[in-house]
């Protein structure tokens, strides 16, 4: 699916591409819960992160709020399960009767972190698997 970015997620892409030096797919300004979630070209991840999170940090400071990152993936399976890190993810099974619904197997202890903070990993998963894999909806098992 093709993805259209507003001037400010463009600013905020370009920002981190001089920052990382990586390639970033996707941005999302989630102000509900006051974060940047950007998507990250597949094998990129290290990069964008930087030894110690130093990356992250120096682009939060510069924000002035927290960045999520999120791994791209070849499969709308593997792009979820990189969407809910850091939880652990066994399995997604991806359903389309009628809705697209992605099944997330976690386990009971990764919940919390599947879900984060007032729900801001799982809502940022949503969102971002419905712009680039057009899933409706994303159910925790």
């Amino acid at each position: 699916m093709r993805v259209e970015l507003s001037d400010d997620a463009r600013q905020l892409v370009a920002l981190f591409e001089d920052e990382a030096a990586v390639t970033v797919r996707d941005c999302v300004i989630d102000e509900t819960h006051d974060q940047v979630v950007y998507l990250v070209k597949r094998g990129e991840m290290a990069d964008a992160i930087g030894p110690g999170g130093e990356t992250v940090a120096n682009v939060e400071e510069r924000l002035g709020r927290p960045v999520k990152l999120v791994e791209d993936a070849d499969t709308p399976e593997d792009f979820v399960a990189n969407a809910l890190a850091p939880a652990a993810v066994y399995n997604v099974t991806v359903s389309e009767n009628g809705d697209t619904i992605a099944y997330v197997e976690v386990a009971q202890e990764d919940r919390g972190a599947a879900i984060g903070r007032d729900g801001r990993n799982i809502d940022a998963a949503r969102r971002l698997a419905k712009r680039h894999y057009d899933i409706d909806g994303i159910e925790l098992t």
